[in-house]
């Protein structure tokens, strides 16, 4: 009989000792970081039958969730405004460049000023999220390289997009079909680095 009272008092120990911990790990805070807009930075290149431009466009805000060392989640906000063409040295010709596409024919940034990523899932080193963009949204999925330390939260990737799926059709072979070499690229590449703190 004592045998069982002191095999009853460990086995409540060892339930009262688990219970305590699967509290604790399911209370551990998610810590939100964020994002140092002036630290991060993108750099976006398009290519065409004749060549190819390239420059970088702002991010105006966003948060990476950071448990145990990895994220989890987050999002962050693009300037569309802001986009600049660092390979056309012409000051006219660039200034045309940027002209037409934040207009009608492209982005239509007074329209959509802003674009904006939402991770929906990680696994692994792949990302998934939600990219709305001219007014768009759709669920896409990269490899990224992520590493945490000190508080810090570092994210690079480099995310091919096609424009053609968020409404963006000119110059596209997809529906103009005679364009010979006139066609752009559907598909243009935002290199992000994405650095967070607290």
């Amino acid at each position: 009989m004592k045998t069982i009272k002191i095999f009853a008092s460990i086995l409540i120990a060892v339930l009262f000792v688990n219970v305590a911990i699967a509290g604790k790990e399911k209370g551990k805070k998610v810590a939100t970081l964020a994002v140092d807009t002036k630290g991060s930075k993108i750099h976006w290149l398009a290519k065409k039958v004749t060549g190819q431009h390239e420059g970088t466009i702002g991010i105006t805000s966003g948060n990476l969730m950071v448990d145990g060392g990895k994220v989890k989640g987050g999002d962050f906000v693009i300037d569309m405004k802001s986009i600049v063409c660092t390979d056309i040295a012409d000051e006219g010709y660039n200034k045309k460049f940027i002209g037409h596409i934040t207009t009608g024919d492209f982005f239509e940034v007074e329209k959509f000023p802003t674009a904006a990523f939402k991770i929906t899932k990680v696994v692994g080193a792949d990302i998934t999220g939600d990219l709305t963009m001219h007014g768009v949204t759709k669920s896409i999925t990269f490899p990224a390289k992520i590493t945490v330390t000190g508080g810090k939260a570092t994210a690079t990737a480099s995310i091919p997009v096609d424009r053609t799926d968020f409404g963006v059709k000119y110059g596209s072979k997809k529906f103009f079909d005679s364009i010979g070499d006139k066609a752009i690229d559907d598909v243009f590449t935002l290199d992000i680095t994405l650095v967070a703190g607290k």
